[in-house]
């Protein structure tokens, strides 16, 4: 028989547009053949089920089933395509957990702390992997721009703690700009990450875990038409320059590559998780700036384009994610 598969997007924040499109990517390549797929949307008006006869209906959250002619579905694996939350932050994996249900994406612990961005940097500084110095800011006690000053270095990028897609950044090159970025970022979060910013060449890695086996893909590297790769820069076609494989001396791609690796096993990673590197030629070292869970599967997206530099079809990969879950 074959195994039933939830795939669930959507989701509660302003990213759930960004699920909506990884979607249609995903739904386009998973193996029908080898899966009964169930697509599941979870929005802040409720969870639903729609059939394929176009019919919409509730999710019983009581055990996660659904109902189609009748009977009642059970889940064998869940495949989480939602960026943001509930499905980054580790309060689906929360449920799914009591619900004794495996599922492609990191536990509730590891994507509930790679999902703060100051939380995971630490952790990673701990493990002696380099990270940029930073300022972790909280709404009701934040300091005033002097005394941020006085403990980082300009240019600093002021960020959302938690979250993704860039919403709410922005980049700092002189004093009078500090404040307003913060407050930006501060609509966006009740937690702000002011980060000093390291120069050198953006690169991107995708991992993931398939047999055992941490296998990294192809390093991307990211060159923004703006001054930094923001939300425009992402998901505005031309305003960024995406290379896969990157073009880049081997000795650099070994360092991001083993990197990566030391990331995904420091951190317990599951399924695939994309990372951000600066390489500072200066120091000759990779600097982690975050790690995403649930990174982006649309055709755009940077994990299907070193999916398929890799030379696999993004079909043998979503299988691979699949019965990585269904094994565990």
């Amino acid at each position: 028989m074959k195994p039933n598969i939830a795939f669930l997007t959507g989701g509660y924040s302003g990213e759930s547009v960004i699920s909506y499109k990884s979607a249609v990517t995903i739904e386009n390549n998973l193996d029908k053949d080898k899966y009964n797929v169930y697509k599941i949307d979870i929005t802040p008006n409720g969870w639903f089920y729609e059939s394929s006869k176009g019919e919409k209906s509730n999710v019983d959250r009581n055990d996660f089933t659904v109902s189609e002619d009748g009977k009642k579905i059970r889940f064998d694996a869940v495949l989480i395509g939602i960026h943001g939350t509930p499905g980054e932050d580790g309060k689906l994996q929360g449920y799914l957990d009591l619900m004794n249900l495996p599922y492609t994406s990191c536990d509730a612990a590891v994507s509930a702390l790679t999902f703060n961005k100051r939380y995971t940097v630490a952790v990673a500084a701990f493990a002696g992997i380099n990270v940029a110095h930073s300022m972790h800011l909280f709404r009701d006690n934040a300091p005033g721009s002097k005394d941020i000053l006085a403990q980082l270095k300009l240019p600093v990028f002021v960020k959302p703690n938690n979250g993704g897609s860039s919403i709410g950044m922005s980049k700092v090159t002189s004093p009078d700009q500090l404040e307003p970025a913060i407050l930006k970022a501060f609509k966006e979060d009740d937690q702000v990450l002011v980060e000093e910013f390291i120069s050198g060449r953006e690169f991107t890695i995708g991992v993931f875990k398939s047999k055992n086996n941490i296998i990294t893909l192809p390093i991307t590297e990211v060159i923004s038409k703006k001054e930094f790769f923001d939300f425009e820069a992402k998901y505005t076609a031309g305003m960024s320059e995406e290379i896969t494989p990157a073009k880049v001396e081997e000795l650099v791609a070994e360092q991001v590559r083993s990197t990566a690796k030391k990331v995904y096993e420091t951190f317990n990673c599951r399924g695939i998780v994309r990372m951000d590197f600066i390489y500072n030629s200066e120091k000759r070292a990779p600097y982690l700036l975050e790690i995403n869970t649930v990174p982006g599967q649309s055709e755009a997206s940077i994990v299907p384009q070193q999916v398929r530099a890799m030379g696999w079809n993004l079909k043998e990969f979503y299988s691979a994610l699949i019965d990585t879950a269904l094994n565990k």
